[in-house]
């Protein structure tokens, strides 16, 4: 019996290590999220609103390009989409910085922001890897008052995208 259990752990050890290379990766669950003005996942992070899963993984708004939703169509952060939920709105002038904290840095296309539907800003990376923040200055134009900013961040060598939504008060 002792000859079997030693013949198994030696096959067992022998194996693992090709186990790890050929079976496929996970995904991984650390991105990015917007922290300033502090983002619906970010207000959960911190407690300000009491929210569910999205509480312990900010960074993980995943999903593919071109959604116009806080939860980037995940269910599991479907709570993002409520505008009824408490959302703390942070006052802003007719500019604000808008700064990204990341977990994972992923080659980017393009940072996006929208207001209502249109786009207000754009900036092009080109592919290049950003550092652990970015911060984008953006411009509200002639738009005042409370508004929800949708925050995209275009991942460049994958079919997704990061979602964050920011509620503010323009003006």
């Amino acid at each position: 019996m002792d000859k079997k259990r030693k013949l198994a752990a030696l096959v067992g050890a022998a194996l693992a290590p090709v186990l790890v290379v050929t079976l496929p990766a996970g995904s991984a669950s650390a991105h990015g999220y917007v922290s300033s003005p502090p983002s619906r996942q970010a207000q959960c992070a911190a407690g300000v609103v009491p929210c569910g899963d999205i509480k312990y993984e900010p960074q993980s708004v995943e999903g593919p390009k071109g959604l116009k939703s806080c939860s980037g169509g995940n269910s599991r952060f479907a709570e993002l989409d409520d505008d009824s939920k408490g959302w703390k709105v942070t006052p802003v002038g007719k500019t604000a910085s808008f700064k990204w904290t990341l977990t994972a840095r992923h080659a980017t296309s393009t940072w996006q922001y929208y207001v209502g539907g249109q786009k207000v800003a754009e900036f092009n990376d080109g592919g290049a890897r950003p550092g652990e923040t970015v911060t984008h200055q953006v411009d509200f134009g002639s738009l005042s008052g409370k508004q929800k900013v949708l925050a995209v961040w275009n991942v460049a060598d994958t079919s997704n995208a990061f979602y964050a939504c920011t509620d503010v008060q323009i003006g």
